[in-house]
Parts: structure tokens; sequence; C-alpha cells
């Protein structure tokens, strides 16, 4: 199991926040559904950053439908006033419903015009049990965009699912091996339906991994650290973190 907050960097100060599986019939287009609902006082900002998940998100609010790439940075966001969102990890295969160039959306997004999915979403979270009925419209929106899932889009689910999680992958090399392709097709595959390189991927998990181990050990090793992540030495798990989240591991050991 993904932990959906890996990839926030300040969990305490995240507003109301529900993660919520997809249907079924979505199970092969979403991971999962995260629903943050917040409502501030006057005046006041909640700045909430994210090392995202390596994969594209799609995001319904009262503003519109989104889909945003991949981020090759800690990204962040604003929250004011009062709101929701609706949004959905994709599936290298729910991507492929949306985008057939996810490259080009790196650290970007586009605009759906699907007006009256945010009406339906609308109506679903002002409503009972609105985070699974949210969840619901969604999945069954997306199934309708997507079609049939192919063994093309399967195999790159597998892809996703094997970098995103499984701590023993550490070059792209082995992920090929894992999957029984060479390593051009891994890399085509990553191109095609995640829009970065799959050493890439490695490297945000490994980072996610990073920042969630000194969020749970504060006082943990750096060194030791690096080590049990796979790194050569310390300075390279500080480049890693650098290149992301534009600060050293032991600056946002300071700030947690």
């Amino acid at each position: 199991m993904i932990d959906a907050r890996r990839g926030v960097l300040f969990p305490d100060r995240m507003p109301r926040f529900h993660r919520v599986p997809p249907t079924p019939a979505a199970a092969e287009l979403v991971a999962w559904f995260w629903i943050p609902e917040w409502n501030l006082p006057r005046g006041e900002t909640s700045r909430q950053e994210v090392v995202a998940y390596p994969a594209l998100n799609l995001v319904i609010s009262s503003e519109g439908v989104q889909l945003a790439g991949p981020t090759t940075r800690a990204t962040h966001r604003d929250l004011r006033g009062r709101g929701w969102a609706v949004g959905a990890v994709l599936r290298p295969a729910g991507a492929a419903a949306l985008t057939a160039e996810p490259a080009a959306l790196r650290d970007a997004d586009l605009m759906i015009d699907a007006p009256a999915l945010v009406d339906e979403v609308s109506a679903a979270m002002a409503g009972d049990d609105q985070h699974a009925r949210a969840a619901e419209v969604v999945s069954r929106w997306l199934a309708q965009q997507k079609g049939a899932v192919t063994d093309a889009d399967v195999q790159a689910n597998a892809m996703s699912q094997l970098l995103m999680t499984d701590s023993g992958i550490r070059t792209a090399e082995q992920a090929a091996a894992r999957l029984a392709v060479s390593l051009r097709t891994l890399q085509r595959m990553a191109h095609r339906y995640v829009g970065m390189p799959p050493l890439a991927m490695i490297r945000r998990r490994r980072v996610q991994e990073a920042a969630q181990r000194l969020r749970d050990d504060p006082a943990a090793d750096l060194s030791a650290l690096a080590a049990d992540l796979g790194y050569a030495d310390h300075a390279h798990l500080t480049t890693d973190f650098r290149s992301v989240l534009g600060m050293p591991p032991s600056s946002y050991r300071e700030r947690i």
C-alpha cells in the first residue's frame, strides 16, 4: 500500500484530508483519490508543500477540471477561504485516457473542458457520504473517457507500481529485469505513460522516503539514512534532496 501522505512535506499543516479508493471499474485507472477540505479564517493562508508522486493528477474543484502533469521539483499551493478539491492520482492507464504526451505537461497543467463533471462532483460534495460519491462520479467519468484497458496499459501500470513502491529497485536496469523487458522498452513506456524517465521516478521515490524517514525520526543520522536508501554516501542523498526540495536534508529537518 502506498502512503498517500508520503509526498506531503509538512503533514501537520494539512487541512482535512481524505483518501478514497477508486471504484472497481476504475481500479486500473486511478491509484487513489485525495480529497482536501478547508475553511480558513479571513486573511489566513495555508501553504501546502508537496513532493508529488511521479504521476499525473486529475483535479476537480469549483474552478474547473485540471490535468496536472508530473513535476520535477517540490510544489506548493496556497489555500484561502473555504473550499475543496477532488484529486485523482492517475495510474498510467488513466493518464493515457486524457493525454498522449504526458511529457509535454511536465511541470505544467492543462484545463479540461468538462463542466458537467464539475457540476456532478460539486453536487456530490454537497451531499451525504460526499467523498465516496465524488470518487464514484470521477471514476465513472474517467472509465468512460478511457474505454477498454489494453495489455500495454496493464504493463505500464505494473511498471509504475514497481518504481513507486519497491525500495529494492534502485536502477532502471533492475526495474527492466524485474518486468522482463528491455531497458529501451522501459524507457519508452515511462515516457509514453508518465512523462518522466524511469531513473527520475526512482529518485523521486527515494527522496520521498528520505523526507518521510526524517519526519518520523528527526534525529536520524543522515549518513546512515543515505546508506539505508542505497545512496553511495551522504553527499549523493543531499544532491538529490536539494534538486527536488531546494534545500538539503539538514535544512528540511529544521523546518519539520
